[in-house]
């Protein structure tokens, strides 16, 4: 039976292409097997994706009762009433992307995360606030309906100056004796700037949930995953919309849109300053020469040499020799 030898006769430099083509080949399919999705998390601390975790029901059951010091068991259902995002006023470009939840005793939570420095922030949630209270109540109803509205606003900087406590709350006291005038409204504002550095042994669980909204590493997320099941569940949450394509296209307009905006308040207030230190510098040269105008007139120089020196009129230094 006879064989049949299969000899390449081409030139060696065609083999030497052949064989370059071949890796190239196996290298582009093994990029192809690199889903670069896989080792990315989105930032909990951007609106969207803290809005998306709270949709899964464990994970907002653990973080109310965190922040409200109540037992998980005692929250027997919670409900998001918002989940689009709205608007503040008919020009706002941004948006606000809060998390509006009913309690099942109809307490109503907003919580609102805020990166860039807001000065007026505590005016800013008492209003949203008074009017998440007022919302409650229809015309010729009684003032009975009212039922307790809370405020929980999570900040990316310092709003309490001189204060170390990164989480404060606060409620509607009489000065001196310190008791409450109602308990119908209350403020939970948590400061991520102030964290401590490390978590520690007994850190409480509204720490836990501040450093897990702060956090952006995938061994900060496990760490702190592993002290409480309903941060946990949290993070399942956020391991599965950060593989989601189409919310991560979302995430990813939030985040710019934030940036553009915090870019563009930023470029006002630049240029604001700018426009205050030249009026500031040219007022600051008028007085100077002012100054040097009185000097020589009290030096006794004739007004029509200090006109020529400082460039006033005559009527401007008749005016100031009147003031010495």
């Amino acid at each position: 039976m006879a064989s049949t030898l299969c000899v390449f006769s081409g030139p060696l430099s065609s083999i030497t292409a052949l064989t370059q083509r071949l890796k190239t080949v196996k290298t582009k399919r093994k990029e192809l097997q690199i889903d670069p999705m896989n080792n990315f998390l989105m930032k909990p601390k951007i609106d969207f994706a803290f809005k998306e975790i709270m949709n899964d029901e464990k994970a907002r059951t653990g973080f109310l009762a965190a922040v409200l010091h109540l037992d998980p068991a005692d929250i027997k259902s919670t409900r998001i009433l918002n989940p689009y995002l709205r608007q503040a006023h008919a020009d706002d470009k941004l948006g606000i992307l809060d998390v509006r939840i009913l309690m099942n005793d109809d307490t109503e939570i907003d919580t609102e995360i805020q990166l860039s420095e807001l000065k007026v922030w505590s005016d800013r949630s008492l209003f949203y606030a008074a009017k998440m209270y007022t919302d409650q109540i229809k015309p010729g109803q009684k003032y009975n309906v009212f039922k307790k509205c809370v405020s929980i606003s999570i900040l990316d900087f310092v709003l309490f100056e001189g204060e170390n406590e990164f989480y404060s709350c606060f409620h509607i006291l009489e000065d001196t004796r310190h008791f409450k005038y109602t308990d119908k409204m209350e403020f939970h504002v948590i400061e991520l700037p102030k964290l401590p550095p490390a978590l520690q042994e007994n850190s409480s669980r509204v720490e836990l949930w501040a450093k897990f909204i702060n956090a952006e590493e995938t061994e900060e997320f496990n760490m702190i995953a592993e002290k409480d099941p309903y941060i946990k569940s949290a993070y399942d949450q956020l391991q599965r919309i950060s593989q989601d394509e189409q919310k991560r296209l979302e995430y990813e307009a939030r985040e710019k849109a934030i940036l553009d905006y915090n870019q563009g308040i930023y470029e006002a207030e630049q240029r604001g300053e700018k426009r205050g230190e030249q009026r500031g510098e040219k007022r600051g040269e008028q007085r100077g020469i002012r100054g040097t105008a009185r000097n020589l007139l009290a030096l006794g120089i004739d007004i029509h040499v200090i006109a020529e020196a400082t460039n006033l009129s005559i009527a401007e230094i008749e005016a100031l020799s009147n003031e010495i």
